[in-house]
């Protein structure tokens, strides 16, 4: 799999444990994130992994800051980003497997780094369910048409 990683400053030491940890499992990583520790704005990291994962260049990302929650919502601004925060790993298989989710975020104050592999593993290794599931991430497709469009479409 290829996986885009981004994080800011807060998230730097995490996301270089998560990225040895994907490429230890055979998956090829791309750091679209700081390798500083110093003060950053976690948006630039967020729509950058957001971009290339919704062009189809990666397979999905990963996204680390503080709490995940300011990189996840910046990255769910970009059209077709299902981006989900989780600080444990039953949440983030039911998001890949209900919400197809393509970008899995946390915090780097929240979670260790045994825990954050642990998240990653379960999401990676989930597969989106479709069924029932599917009309509903048709839904937020929509919201996301609607908002670009108007209500009365393009």
């Amino acid at each position: 799999m290829r996986i885009a990683i981004g994080n800011d400053h807060v998230g730097t030491e995490m996301k270089r444990a998560i990225a040895a940890h994907l490429e230890s499992l055979g998956h090829e990583v791309v750091n679209f994130g700081t390798d500083s520790t110093e003060r950053t704005d976690y948006p630039i990291y967020g729509e950058r992994v957001a971009r290339a994962v919704a062009a189809g260049e990666f397979d999905c990302g990963i996204l680390i800051c503080g709490t995940g929650v300011g990189i996840s919502l910046a990255a769910n601004k970009v059209r077709g980003i299902r981006a989900v925060v989780c600080s444990e790993p039953y949440t983030a298989r039911l998001s890949k497997q209900h919400n197809n989710t393509n970008i899995l975020a946390f915090g780097a104050r929240v979670v260790g780094v045994d825990l954050a592999k642990m998240i990653v593993d379960e999401w990676l290794n989930a597969s989106f369910e479709g069924g029932r599931h599917q009309r509903r991430v048709d839904m937020i497709a929509d919201i996301e048409r609607r908002e670009e469009c108007g209500p009365e479409g393009c």
